[in-house]
């Protein structure tokens, strides 16, 4: 988070091509006293002209894919991931299903378009809607493993509906993806409808005799002036009542406005795209703009076109600028003509520029060059630098966030060895045996345990911070099998106007509160300052119970180790601060450390466990021989067997590690290891501080596939058994196998 908390918000609802240039201008020059905050479903934004290409296989998926995860964390923008579902025009905020409304000094709408289905009547699974693009390929590619086994002795019947510039360039990719799927000899029998009497509305008749030479050509069966009425089971009925046999249809149709648009309270074309005015800001005095798709010019008949969105981005972004000056706005003027380009999906395309029609590898070549050099743009996720001459002499290493914030262990222990801690008869899990936490009993009460934690936060996003905050304070009880009955904060705001304070106070605690309810316990009192870095922790009271406490000192010979998260957060969260952690690693990265280890937990009784831990900053092998020392034991871990978030073998074999992670590696003098072992990243694994991590549990033999088995029940994030404890022999305390 900034030092001081900005005076501005300017929000981004969806990254398309118009929105997507805001973004990088904002890395180039930033608005004073302003923060840029991007609001997408996808952690990704998918480039339509590179679709086709993609379908081809003339280029991988990544390259038609903005990482936007990497890109707002190279730009200084901040990245919430959620559906939103309206506006508060009052208020000027953006609603959201679960999280706080997020507010806003000036709003850019640029969610794009949806396929129009025009009342047609929809059976069984056969269609496949091209948007949202970020998941087409994946969802086409599940579609067509489905049907392999029953391609042996037919051809893959493919209906496309819809010809205009969309359908009609998949029409001519699609080949090159279905064999790359089911292999070269699949026989692939492509039909396309289409509702007008001509194919690619709105292109010259050059570049539409050239197209349909192409499909005559390659044997695609062409319906023109004919609808869709009904989609079932077997295939497509049309209005003169035939019916074409299809195994996938594919939908390509004209545009329609998402349904999110019409429930915003703006004003809305016959088409239900927000009307806006020729400076792009909708026709109503809000601070709100439609962008790209999303919006229609009102008293202009300018078509959905992505040529339009991207010329829309200069003036958008000289906009919002003179929206928070108060100053007057730039009249966007659409261009009458553009170049327009068809992947034919072989290495050529079709060119049409002022009545010219060309067709030809050279076309294909100049697509490439265009698309690429405007994709250039957003995949450039090195982060800004400070100018020479303002920049330090020598900067300081950017420390961790997270867990991967803590002091190093040793320094702690050293701590606590100088310290006369006195005793006291209340205190009957403490300093003497450090646990997860600490245990007292006032006079003639229950047991009470009780835990602290806090961190700087390791994301842009309060919400989210507020929810691993929580679960992984209340981690520490979980481990002990206690139950949470209340929870304090503390909390470090940056310095700010108290409207942004509050605003972002409320965002954290409102994520926190969201955990601690799912867990049966809630929020009752705190602290708060103000600092340099946003911080947050939570002091956790729980319930002991009557029963003896799962310390960590209960392993028993034959117990096997069972990991319930996989691990490499530290080193992640590392990763993103210097905007190298990607997307999808990122997805994975979340989901990991928003699930409770309270289900998990429940597995006590059930499995017989008698040792557990939860594994956090001083990493598994820290957290590990804190186990096996008082158990009197040792361990045999086989590296192998280590489950690793998705892009930490990447970035560590990049040199990327979280700033505790040398320090944690003091554990090495009681590990026994083979030479060659350690360069692996399995074996850096070892020391990668956890935020929010699993729990390691010991497990009887006995118990361990029901114990798997509960935890795949329990969530889609790998669990794994990762070794065995064994005997103790020597000073070794830890043995890594191969």
């Amino acid at each position: 988070m900034q030092a001081t908390l900005p005076r501005h918000e300017i929000v981004l609802l969806g990254i398309g091509h118009t929105n997507a240039h805001v973004l990088r201008m904002w890395r180039m020059d930033p608005i004073p006293d302003a923060r840029l905050t991007c609001v997408s479903n996808f952690s990704v934004a998918t480039y339509s002209g590179m679709l086709p290409g993609a379908l081809a296989g003339q280029y991988p998926r990544q390259r038609m894919e903005i990482d936007l995860v990497r890109l707002c964390a190279a730009n200084g923008a901040r990245l919430i991931v959620d559906e939103v579902t309206g506006i508060d025009l009052n208020q000027h905020s953006l609603q959201f299903a679960e999280r706080p409304a997020l507010p806003f000094d000036a709003l850019s709408i640029g969610i794009g378009s949806i396929q129009d289905y025009g009342g047609v009547v929809l059976e069984g699974d056969l269609l496949l809607a091209i948007k949202p693009m970020q998941t087409f390929l994946d969802r086409l590619t599940q579609r067509l493993e489905q049907l392999r086994t029953s391609l042996a002795d037919r051809a893959l019947r493919v209906v496309i509906v819809g010809a205009g510039a969309g359908g009609v360039e998949i029409t001519f990719c699609l080949p090159g993806h279905v064999r790359q799927i089911l292999g070269e000899q699949v026989e692939l029998s492509l039909t396309v409808v289409q509702a007008g009497q001509e194919i690619l509305l709105g292109a010259g008749q050059g570049m539409v005799r050239a197209a349909r030479r192409e499909l005559e050509r390659r044997g695609v069966q062409l319906h023109r002036g004919r609808r869709v009425v009904k989609v079932s089971t077997t295939g497509v009925a049309l209005d003169d009542g035939s019916e074409v046999p299809a195994d996938i249809v594919l939908w390509a149709t004209r545009a329609t406005a998402p349904p999110l648009l019409s429930e915003l309270g703006l004003p809305t074309d016959d088409r239900g795209f927000l009307l806006t005015n020729d400076t792009l800001r909708t026709t109503t005095d809000h601070p709100v703009f439609a962008v790209g798709d999303s919006g229609t010019i009102a008293g202009q008949s300018t078509p959905k076109a992505g040529v339009y969105a991207v010329r829309q981005g200069k003036i958008l972004w000289r906009n919002l600028r003179r929206q928070l000056e108060n100053r007057p706005l730039t009249r966007f003027v659409p261009q009458r003509g553009f170049l327009k380009l068809l992947n034919l999906g072989d290495g050529r395309a079709i060119l049409e520029h002022r009545g010219l029609t060309a067709t030809g590898r050279w076309c294909w070549w100049l697509k490439d060059a265009i698309d690429g050099r405007f994709m250039d743009k957003y995949q450039d996720y090195k982060p800004m630098t400070m100018d020479e001459a303002s920049a330090p002499a020598a900067p300081a290493p950017m420390r961790c966030a997270g867990c991967g914030g803590k002091v190093a262990g040793s320094v702690l222990s050293r701590v606590l060895d100088r310290l006369d801690v006195p005793p006291s008869e209340h205190v009957l899990l403490g300093l003497d045996a450090p646990d997860d936490a600490a245990i007292v009993q006032t006079p003639g009460g229950r047991p009470v345990t009780v835990t602290v934690d806090f961190f700087a936060a390791p994301l842009d996003d309060p919400y989210l911070v507020g929810r691993i905050a929580a679960l992984n304070a209340a981690s520490d009880v979980f481990a002990l099998g206690a139950n949470p009955l209340a929870a304090l904060a503390m909390a470090t705001i940056p310095l700010g106007r108290p409207r942004a304070q509050e605003q972002l106070l409320y965002e954290l605690l409102a994520g926190s509160l969201a955990e601690f309810r799912r867990m049966g316990t809630t929020l009752v009192g705190g602290h708060t300052i103000e600092g340099p870095q946003l911080a947050l922790g939570f002091t956790v009271l729980a319930d002991q119970g009557t029963a003896a406490p799962l310390i960590k000192g209960n392993l028993q010979l034959g117990d096997r180790l069972v990991l319930t998260k996989p691990l490499g957060t530290g080193t992640l969260l590392a990763a993103h601060m210097q905007a190298e952690c990607q997307a999808p690693w990122m997805d994975l990265l979340l989901r990991s450390m928003v699930l409770s280890n309270q289900p998990a937990s429940t597995l006590v009784e059930q499995c017989e466990i008698r040792g557990l831990t939860d594994v956090t900053g001083f990493g598994l092998a820290g957290h590990l021989l804190e186990m096996l020392r008082p158990s009197g034991t040792a361990a045999e871990l086989r590296l192998d067997d280590l489950p690793l978030l998705d892009g930490f073998v990447e970035l560590t074999q990049a040199g990327i590690e979280s700033t505790l992670a040398p320090a944690n590696r003091e554990a090495e003098t009681a590990i026994g290891v083979n030479e060659a072992l350690r360069s692996s990243p399995q074996y850096a694994a070892l020391f990668d501080p956890q935020t929010s991590g699993g729990l390691l549990l010991g497990v009887p033999e006995r118990h361990v596939d029901a114990c798997l088995d509960q935890l795949r029940q329990q969530s889609d994030v790998p669990a794994a058994v990762i070794g065995s404890v064994v005997e103790a022999e020597g000073a070794e305390a830890l043995v890594l196998l191969e």
